[in-house]
This record gives structure tokens, sequence and C-alpha cells, in this order.
């Protein structure tokens, strides 16, 4: 009896030592969960107050950008280029990665002329502390955009210049209100900027696109380029494996292999996909930026008034292998209107016809001789005379 008891004593204190075990590890695991909640907690408020401290921050670079005019403030307007002026170096120490993008509203011309005063009269700008070893043209076709040209400007600029670049930027404006034609416009743009300079690379910009990482160097590669790999509207990917449009890139040698660009397609839609096929059929390929570099935010707008969707895009996209060398750079006709080099760009506008052609429905000699009935806000012949007073008051004085 007595040996039955302690056997049941020693079960029970056996049983009850088991229970408080199991209790301890419950009530640490419950202490160390809580420990590591208040934990994250506090990282987390350390790792926001260390992003919002200033764009220099990891976590300032790595989400939302820095200024692009962060690291402008160390250049200083040479006092004499001579000619024994070092090249810049291979990577230029200015880049530094992702770019904040904002649209801030009340932008004028004005102020992005006094942000970029290196910057000489028709857009032009050269490194002031060494030789620029790649020579880039931007060419933009354009016709009533005025609002997103300001911006795309703005970012622009500072952009090519952390990239220690000689450029220029063309603005190629459609004069009238017949339907849009945008690779015809680059084709002019081609032509018109080769006659200004000898450029190494051309790079043919749409206006509503904004760089989002200056690592993305606006020079050529041994093949065309296409630099707007990761677009927002795009949810940041690549649509199609062939997709060229947005922001493409050539040396002259790549545009004369490729006949250039189409000139028969009017509206939206097609140019860029036809522009494939052409580099393909010129027997080279497309070279492209990684996703994380090659990235774009787009200014979000509606479909443009004379820039109705092409409906004959596929038809004429189906037929490219028979039509690239009968239609290009070798049967571009348009008319030069006006030449105007203004402070931040050099304005071409052009007289490029209809589907009929050059001179089928051309306007009058007197037409010609006027601005276009809706300009850009700084392209006209003769400018307004409120914007041609505040370019005059704010043009940099080394212009």
């Amino acid at each position: 009896m007595a040996t039955w008891l302690q056997s049941k004593w020693r079960y029970l204190f056996m049983f009850l030592g088991v229970q408080l075990v199991v209790m301890a590890l419950l009530s640490r695991e419950g202490y160390h969960k809580r420990v590591s909640y208040f934990i994250r907690i506090f990282r987390k408020l350390e790792t926001t107050a260390t992003g919002t401290s200033g764009a220099g921050s990891p976590h300032a670079r790595n989400h939302t950008g820095s200024d692009v005019y962060a690291n402008l403030s160390l250049l200083a307007k040479a006092h004499g280029r001579g000619e024994d002026m070092p090249y810049c170096p291979k990577t230029s120490p200015l880049i530094g990665g992702p770019i904040h993008v904002s649209f801030p509203s009340g932008l004028t011309l004005a102020q992005v002329a006094r942000k970029n005063p290196l910057v000489v009269l028709g857009g032009r700008y050269r490194p002031p502390d060494c030789e620029a070893r790649h020579r880039t043209a931007i060419i933009i076709p354009h016709r009533n955009r005025e609002h997103h040209l300001k911006f795309l400007l703005y970012y622009l600029h500072p952009f090519l210049q952390r990239q220690q670049l000689n450029y220029g930027i063309y603005i190629i404006h459609q004069a009238g209100n017949y339907t849009f034609n945008r690779a015809k416009l680059m084709n002019v743009g081609f032509r018109e900027a080769m006659r200004e300079e000898d450029w190494d690379c051309l790079f043919f910009h749409d206006v509503d696109l904004i760089p989002e990482d200056d690592r993305n160097t606006y020079m050529c590669d041994a093949n065309p380029k296409h630099a707007a790999i990761a677009m927002d509207k795009f949810g940041y990917k690549l649509p199609y494996k062939m997709y060229f449009g947005g922001v493409s890139a050539l040396s002259p040698l790549h545009y004369l292999k490729m006949n250039g660009f189409p000139n028969n397609y009017w509206g939206w839609g097609g140019e860029d996909d036809d522009i494939g096929v052409r580099v393909s059929l010129g027997g080279m390929f497309i070279s492209r930026p990684s996703v994380k570099v090659g990235r774009y935010k787009m200014i979000k707008h509606k479909l443009d008034k004379g820039n109705d969707v092409n409906p004959r895009r596929f038809n004429m996209l189906a037929k490219t292998r028979q039509t690239w060398k009968l239609d290009g750079m070798n049967t571009v006709e348009y008319e030069v209107l006006s030449r105007d080099h203004f402070p931040l760009y050099t304005n071409i506008t052009v007289h490029i016809g209809t589907e009929a052609g050059l001179h089928a429905m051309a306007p009058s000699p007197k037409i010609l001789a006027k601005a276009p009935e809706k300009p850009p806000v700084e392209t006209p012949t003769k400018p307004p005379a409120k914007l041609q007073q505040e370019q005059q008051q704010n043009q940099p004085t080394n212009h």
C-alpha cells in the first residue's frame, strides 16, 4: 500500500513538473514575441526618421530619389576653355542614381532657365571643367504640348549635365492642324540637327516621359538603344520584346543602315513597331539598359487632338519588309518655316504636308511666313510681347 502511494505521488509530481516547464516555455516565448514586437516598431520608426532626414540617405535614394539639381551646385562657369582641356572621366562623378520626379504647379520656363545658368542659347551645353567624351542631340517631336515641355526641360537639362555630355535640345514643331506625324518629325530632327553639328548620338524623346535614374546614360551603344524600357504606365516592365517607343537612341550610322524612320504613319500608333522592325532588317539588334535603370515617369494626359489612332497601322506594319527601303530618310520632304534659338532649346517649326504629299493642301506663301496656328509657348516665329519680355529679362548673361 505504501509503495502504491509513493508511486502515485511520484507521477503527480512529474505531471506538475511537466506543466510548470511548459508554462515557463510558453511564458518565455510570449515574452520574446512582445519584445520582438516592440523592437520592430522601434526599428520602423528609426528607419522612417532616417529616410526623411535627407535626399542623400539610403532610404531616400532607393525609394524617393534625389533632387536632380543636387550635384550641379559644384559646377562653376569656366572663365575660358583652352585647347588642353582634359577629357571628362569615363564615368561621371556627378551621377547619383534614382531621381525624385514630381510635377509642381506654376513652373515656368524662366524658372527652368535660372536653374540652368550654364545652358547657352539654343539649349546647348558643354561641361565647364572638362572636354565631353560624347556629343548627344535630343530630338523632341512636338505640337501643342507646352505644359509637358516645361517639365521635361526642368528635368532633362540637369539630367544630361550630370552625365557630363556635350548636348543640344531640338524641338521639332509640326505646323498647322493636320494629323500629327511623329516619325516624320524625327526624320526632320535628325537632318536639321546634323546640319548644325556633327553629333555622334541622337536621342529621339517623347515630350511626356521623364527619366528617373541618371545611370541611364544618354550615349549611343554599338546597336540602336531603347532607353525607355520601364515606364510607370506599363508597371515598369517592357510591354513586349520588340517595343521601341518612348525614348530611343541611334548613331548616324545606325540611322543610315535602317533608312531612318517611316514617313507615312499619320496619327497615333504603329511607327514604333515599324522602327523596331527596321532595326532588325538593317542587321542590328536592340540594346537596352536594365529595368532598374531605364525607368521613366509619364505625364498623364488624354489623347491629343489631331493625333487620333491610326486605323491603318497594322496593315502598314505587315508591309514593312517591302517598304522600309522605299520610305524613310531617302524620301522625307518638308519645309522649314522658322528656326529659333531660345534659352533652353532650339525650336524648328516645319511644314510636313499631308498623306497626299508635301504640297497637296499646302498653305499659301503668306501663311507660310507666319507662325503655326497653335504654336508652343516659346516657339512662335515671333513670340507674344509678354513672353518675349520675360525671355529678355531672364535670359542668362552668358547667352
